[in-house]
């Protein structure tokens, strides 16, 4: 029971107890790729400014917790990753684990996340450390996001519903609290995917978008159930952050269209 409570405390600090959605901004880029272009300068003004713009939370090694030291700004949900890869491994999409749920819960964190690449060789590894995560997160009361990508040898196009929609309903039976996986490219076939996962499903930013085309993006998942978004570098390599993040909050927490936010806030 006190596990189940825990869960339910910490999500509606991850999740806006009103519309049943969520803006995650994922920052877990410096172990895979290094100091990239908006996380190469520290961690700390990036979380203000995102703070500012009105996400729900950060997502990060543990990296944020130790150094992303924070002047201003509101409070802002913590997602600790526990997984990890580089991308100088001759095997990146093996995602092993650098971190634990126990940890997490000692650096005050309000969510762990996991990312699952299926269709490679070491899936069957990766599938372990899932099922394991989640029985972990359910003893300590601790959400779990699990980043689920069909990507690997077997597979030619990582955007096709048919795929997205098996490693979504995997998520979702080995217990993930939220699914993020990849947008399936149009609305109708999001709308297959979110009927078939059970779990609330975010979608994923990827490479860096046009402003128009990842807000009309986002728009589509909403209108079909999608529970919000997990942008990385389409926030913190903008121009303005912050305005950007509080587009997202318009649409995603406040139902407007995407051209009203373009004109409101001049993007």
């Amino acid at each position: 029971m006190s596990g189940y409570i825990g869960k339910k405390i910490r999500l509606e600090r991850i999740i806006n107890r009103e519309t049943k959605r969520t803006i995650i901004i994922a920052m877990d880029h410096g172990l895979t790729l290094g100091p990239i272009k908006g996380l190469d300068k520290g961690l700390g003004e990036i979380v203000n400014k995102v703070a500012l713009g009105g996400a729900n939370a950060v997502l990060g090694h543990v990296g944020i917790p130790l150094y992303a030291h924070r002047g201003y700004g509101p409070d802002i949900g913590l997602i600790l990753h526990l997984s990890g890869s580089t991308a100088l491994s001759p095997d990146s999409n093996y995602k092993i684990l650098v971190n634990s749920v126990l940890e997490a819960v000692k650096f005050g964190a309000d969510g762990v996340s996991i990312h699952i690449n299926i269709g490679t060789k070491s899936d069957p590894e990766m599938l372990e450390i899932l099922g394991s995560v989640s029985r972990e997160c359910r003893d300590l009361g601790m959400p779990l996001i699990a980043m689920m990508y069909p990507r690997g040898e077997n597979i030619e196009n990582e955007h096709d519903v048919e795929l997205v929609k098996i490693v979504a309903r995997i998520a979702a039976e080995l217990g993930a609290d939220i699914v993020k996986t990849n947008w399936t490219g149009d609305p109708d076939s999001f709308k297959e995917v979110v009927d078939g996962c059970m779990a609330p499903v975010i979608i994923a930013g990827g490479e860096k978008k046009d402003i128009k085309g990842i807000l009309e993006i986002t728009k589509q998942s909403i209108e079909v159930g999608g529970a919000g978004v997990a942008y990385g570098r389409n926030v913190f390599q903008a121009d303005d952050p912050t305005k950007f993040v509080k587009g997202l909050y318009m649409i995603v927490h406040e139902n407007y269209e995407v051209n009203e936010v373009i004109k409101e806030l001049n993007l």
